[in-house]
C-alpha cells in the first residue's frame, strides 16, 4: 500500500509538471485555489462530479492516482510547522526521491499562525458578539488565498476563511446521554403473562407520570 508521503510526492510532481498553478486548476474546476492544494495534499476527498474537470486541467493524472484522491483521507497535519518559527519538514519534492528529506525555510506560516494566534482572542469576541456562544466551522468551510493591489499599489495576501457559525448546545438532561439510559418496565399480560419492555429515561418518565396523574 502506498504511503500518503508517496502519493503526495507523485501528485504535487503532476501538479509541477503541468506548469498551471493551484489558481490556474482551480478555476477550471470550479474549485478554490487552497481546495485544490488540499486535494493534491490528501487532505481533501476529490468527489465524483469534480473527476472529469480535474482529468481536463492535469491531462496527465493516472486512473490509480485518481483512485486514491476519491479515498476519504487521513487528514492530518505535521506538528513542527508550529513549533518551529522558521525551519519546517515537508513532503520530499518531486524532483527528489521518496527517501530523501528536503528542509525549506518559510515565513508565510509562521506568519500566519501568528495572525491567527495575536488576534485569536479579538476574533472570538467579535463572533461572539454578532452571533452569540458559538464557534466558526472547519469542517462546512471554505478557504482561499487571493492577490490584490493596496491603496499604495503594492501586492497584497487576502486569506478568507468562510466557516457556517456553530452554536454551542445547552447540555440537558433530556439530551445526550440521558437518553441512552434504559429502564425495565412490566406490563401485565393476559392470563397472568407480562411483558418486559426497555424504555429509554425520557419514555420511562412520561410512561411513569401517565401511570401516576393519568
Amino acid at each position: 500500500m502506498a504511503t500518503k508521503a508517496s502519493l503526495v510526492s507523485r501528485l504535487l510532481g503532476l501538479k509541477e509538471r503541468s506548469g498551471k498553478t493551484w489558481s490556474q486548476i482551480g478555476r477550471e474546476m470550479g474549485l478554490t485555489n487552497v481546495y485544490v492544494a488540499q486535494l493534491f495534499r490528501r487532505q481533501a476527498q476529490l468527489k465524483p462530479h469534480a473527476v472529469d474537470s480535474l482529468r481536463s486541467a492535469v491531462p496527465q493524472m493516472p486512473d490509480d492516482l485518481i483512485h486514491e484522491m476519491m479515498k476519504p483521507p487521513m487528514r492530518s497535519y505535521d506538528p513542527s510547522l508550529i513549533q518551529e518559527p522558521a525551519v519546517y519538514r515537508f513532503w520530499p519534492y518531486p524532483s527528489l526521491s521518496p527517501s530523501q528529506s528536503h528542509f525549506i525555510t518559510i515565513s508565510s506560516l509562521p506568519r500566519l499562525n501568528e495572525a491567527v494566534m495575536h488576534f485569536g482572542e479579538s476574533i472570538k469576541e467579535v463572533i461572539n458578539e454578532e452571533f452569540g456562544d458559538g464557534i466558526m466551522s472547519a469542517i462546512d468551510f471554505y478557504c482561499s488565498v487571493d492577490k490584490v493591489k493596496g491603496v499604495d499599489g503594492k501586492d497584497r495576501v487576502v486569506v478568507t476563511f468562510d466557516g457556517k457559525y456553530l452554536p454551542y448546545s445547552e447540555q440537558s438532561r433530556r439530551h445526550g446521554l440521558q437518553n441512552t439510559t434504559k429502564a425495565k418496565l412490566k406490563i401485565p399480560g393476559h392470563g397472568g403473562h407480562a411483558a418486559m419492555i426497555w424504555l429509554s429515561s425520557m419514555e420511562f418518565d412520561q410512561a411513569y407520570n401517565g401511570l401516576v396523574h393519568g
